[in-house]
């Protein structure tokens, strides 16, 4: 059956065993770049209390979902029988637990050696933590990513959930499920994708750490030149309470900055001086506090300066630059992030907005090859809702 969705990825076929976080942000990645996805949820009430809107779930966007009991071994026969057709198959359960299902990787790469079995978990598939649980913030804990973050002298910063869940899980996973359907063109064969939290938000300080290696980057936070350590790359309180960003490393766009604040250059520390950065920042703090930041914003543009407002969630949409370039996009009345990057021949798409769980049973299990006898034999037996 031709591909119905759109984006360089349309005519992959994944299936996607249901989770939370980083696997259903990696299939709303590769769904938004035309991957066909068929996405396997618990039957609805399975885990009982109160349902979400599914409109509001955006990392479930642009794939159909079909209902499975995979605690009943003949809905985990229907998704061998979908792995059979399928280029993919992601998962995000502990070590061991799609191996107990009967959906681990020697299972379904018997059933189609061409497979690329995708993993997710945050310590790894093997390891002395591998079994332990955890969340994003101890994933990151661990690499030295969250120790890195935050001002001198303060504690931590928790940066959200992007950097272990999402940078460090989802996109390594991506990367990590594309470059392996890439190489079956020579071989022939599938493998299997193990992508850990620890492993690929370890893998994001690669640069901080060779500065460390180097002695450009002290291993206190907020001293450095990329953490707020240094007075040209932190974020400025203005005259209304809000915010700017200032990122103006390059002495070209340092000698500008300072222009525009009516700063001169003579009258200030060298740049570089760590010295006396304390010094410098006051003065930038100070100047800074005189405006609101939209005035700054205004005197800043066009002047080859690094300085940039930090909008609120509110806020981001509806900027200029955001409206111009569609970063933003509206489904059915939900504001959310359009699809990146972005292909100048085979452009993705959001293919669909988030589905209820089950929603599409019938349907796409029709697709992928199921008949109206298999589907009500499955039924009947209480594997699919």
């Amino acid at each position: 059956m031709p591909s119905k969705t759109k984006g360089p990825l349309a005519g992959i076929r994944i299936v996607e065993l249901g989770g939370v976080g980083p696997v259903p942000f990696c299939s709303m990645l590769l769904s938004d770049l035309g991957a066909d996805i068929i996405r396997i949820d618990r039957p609805p009430g399975y885990d009982g209390g109160a349902p979400v809107d599914p409109r509001f779930n955006l990392l479930n966007r642009g794939r159909r979902s079909a209902a499975l009991d995979l605690k009943n071994k003949e809905a985990v026969g229907a998704v061998l029988k979908l792995v059979r057709d399928a280029d993919a198959l992601i998962e995000g359960f502990r070590p061991g637990v799609a191996e107990k299902l009967g959906l681990g990787p020697d299972d379904c790469l018997a059933v189609n050696q061409a497979l690329v079995y995708g993993r997710m978990t945050g310590w790894g598939q093997d390891g002395p933590l591998a079994q332990a649980p955890g969340h994003d913030v101890n994933y990151v804990s661990l690499t030295g990513v969250l120790h890195s973050i935050g001002t001198a002298g303060g504690p931590p910063t928790i940066p959200l959930n992007l950097a272990g869940d999402f940078g460090g899980g989802s996109l390594f996973l991506a990367l990590g499920v594309v470059s392996a359907l890439l190489e079956i063109r020579s071989s022939g064969q599938g493998q299997v994708i193990d992508a850990a939290m620890v492993d690929g938000s370890a893998s994001l300080m690669t640069l901080v750490y060779g500065l460390r290696a180097a002695g450009y980057w002290n291993d206190e936070r907020g001293t450095n030149r990329l953490d707020s350590g240094a007075p040209w790359y932190d974020v400025y309180e203005t005259k209304d309470g809000r915010w700017l960003s200032v990122g103006s490393t390059e002495a070209r766009f340092w000698r500008n900055t300072l222009r525009v604040l009516g700063l001169r250059e003579d009258d200030m520390p060298d740049q570089h001086d760590r010295s006396r950065w304390p010094e410098m920042r006051e003065k930038l703090a100070a100047v800074f506090g005189t405006r609101t930041r939209d005035e700054w914003c205004a005197l800043a543009e066009g002047q080859e300066v690094c300085i940039a407002p930090v909008l609120s969630l509110a806020e981001a949409p509806h900027h200029p630059h955001l409206r111009d370039r569609g970063t933003f996009v509206e489904v059915e009345g939900v504001v959310q992030p359009a699809p990146a990057p972005r292909f100048s021949r085979t452009p993705g798409a959001i293919q669909s907005p988030p589905a209820e769980p089950g929603q599409h049973t019938d349907e796409v299990l029709g697709d992928w090859g199921f008949t109206p006898d298999e589907l009500a034999a499955l039924r009947m037996a209480g594997a699919i809702a």
